[in-house]
């Protein structure tokens, strides 16, 4: 299987191994669960993925929003005809996490012909809101 046959049925195993060797592997971001106009990734709170002191880093967090709702558009569009490139994010941090992993979710606000909207939110293992993020990628026609 080649990533650009990713669509909803596509196992996570699958996602997960093709981005093994890139920024999302090295931050030891995996894929949990996708469905139409939904992700769902877990991502420990690590050395990789903290500032000194331990806390979560607000860019690994960023990464993470970036990623899933990335994927997100790539499930809902025909990658052999466009690609997917993130125009624009902006988040909160309203809280931090120290140990374990977070979870992000992301779902879709607006499903256009050129762009998607995300909102992607961060929650540590109490269910705590860590970050919330909007994500929007645009959709280009490939040359």
């Amino acid at each position: 299987m080649d990533f650009s046959d990713l669509t909803i049925n596509t196992p996570v195993e699958f996602i997960n191994a093709a981005m093994q060797d890139s920024l999302i592997g090295n931050l030891r971001i995996k894929i949990e669960k996708i469905a139409q106009g939904e992700v769902i990734a877990s991502m420990p709170v690590c050395p990789q993925t903290s500032r000194p002191g331990g806390m979560l880093h607000g860019g690994s967090s960023l990464a993470m929003a970036e990623t899933i709702a990335g994927i997100g558009t790539m499930l809902l569009i025909d990658l052999k005809e466009f690609d997917v490139r993130g125009m624009q994010v902006s988040a909160s941090h309203t809280g931090i996490a120290k140990e374990g992993k977070v979870w992000a979710t992301a779902k879709i606000i607006h499903q256009g012909n050129k762009t998607h909207i995300w909102n992607v939110d961060l929650r540590n293992e109490e269910d705590r809101l860590i970050s919330t993020a909007r994500v929007t990628n645009i959709i280009v026609k490939k040359k």
